[in-house]
């Protein structure tokens, strides 16, 4: 493998414990494969956009399946869980919601859980200085071997699930304060945005149960003081889950009284229509009648146009009463 200097280069990162405590950082990746069957230790190293004859060679040096590296660089992968002979292959998304733009993003990471070894490969603008944090404040379960490290990268994911999903749920309410406030085309287009940034966090949020389970569940080396952990994380996984189908429905009952409200207003304009043209029908009709060019009853006489004036005024006014009494006005 080429002489990677990772102090020289930004998108490596790399770090060693040895018996739970960190021993050396930012050291050439080449020297990741020297540490691997060291007694107590465990080694990781962290790829940001590797190229893929980076990762092949690197996978060569590790003993990687040469699948997992495919779906390590592939984009729009399921976030899945799959062992292999020598390792655990772990893909996830981290989300993040922008509260301005409202846009939701989704940043691929992949892992590679060897036995003394933990590789990382995501895209461009994963904070992994957060990861690293959730490891530092629990370095006591690195003495437990790199399966800790796999848990604290998917805590730190679990995390940004809830708060990107906290955030949709905010968004939510404002909708439906907005929601009697009559801005139909404007909850219209908020309610798309939610609806969408909601499929999109579905795809990343459900198969987290299938990820986590497989490494508690069927992980035969995982160390059974790490085992609480991964089911405390399992069931952060279905909390968050839930909490998005339950957003979902919400959204879907935003967007179904925001057309029955729509119905509302237009019949209520309609009614409003119908009342006012009726109103307006009625000295029409009156005075169409008093206008024809034929002897009628007051023709030509002053109590004739007072007749007719009373009329107008006194239907005017009972309609107006009898429709505002029926709330149509």
């Amino acid at each position: 493998m080429r002489q990677t200097d990772s102090v020289n280069d930004p998108a490596i990162r790399t770090r060693l414990w040895r018996n739970g405590i960190v021993d050396k950082e930012d050291f050439p990746l080449a020297d990741v494969s020297d540490y691997l069957n060291e007694p107590g230790c465990i080694v990781w190293a962290d790829l940001t956009d590797p190229t893929p004859d980076m990762l092949k060679q690197l996978g060569d040096e590790l003993g990687l399946d040469r699948l997992a590296i495919e779906d390590a660089v592939e984009p729009h992968e399921r976030p899945k869980a799959s062992r292999y002979s020598t390792h655990t292959f772990l893909t996830a998304y981290h989300l993040n919601l922008n509260r301005e733009t409202r846009e939701l993003s989704a940043i691929q990471i992949s892992a590679f859980v060897l036995k003394h070894g933990f590789v990382t490969v995501h895209n461009e603008g994963f904070d992994v200085d957060g990861m690293v944090k959730v490891w530092d404040e629990n370095i006591d379960l690195c003495v437990f071997g790199v399966e800790a490290l796999a848990y604290g990268m998917l805590d730190f994911i679990v995390d940004g699930h809830f708060d990107t999903v906290q955030a949709l749920d905010d968004e939510i309410e404002e909708l439906e304060d907005l929601l009697f406030d009559g801005g139909i085309h404007r909850v219209q287009r908020r309610t798309f945005a939610i609806r969408k940034s909601l499929v999109h966090a579905r795809r990343v949020v459900l198969p987290m149960r299938e990820v986590v389970n497989t490494i508690t569940r069927r992980d035969t080396e995982l160390d059974p003081a790490l085992r609480p952990y991964f089911e405390d994380l399992y069931d952060h996984v279905l909390r968050a889950a839930e909490w998005t189908e339950s957003l979902r429905d919400m959204i879907s009952s935003v967007f179904e009284t925001n057309l029955s409200l729509a119905d509302a207003r237009l019949n209520t304009i309609m009614k409003k229509l119908t009342s006012w043209a009726a109103i307006i029908a009625i000295p029409t009709a009156v005075t169409g009648f008093y206008g024809q060019n034929v002897p009628y009853p007051g023709f030509n006489q002053h109590w004739g146009f007072v007749t007719s004036s009373v009329m107008m005024v006194g239907l005017v006014v009972g309609l107006y009463v009898m429709f505002k009494r029926k709330d149509w006005l």
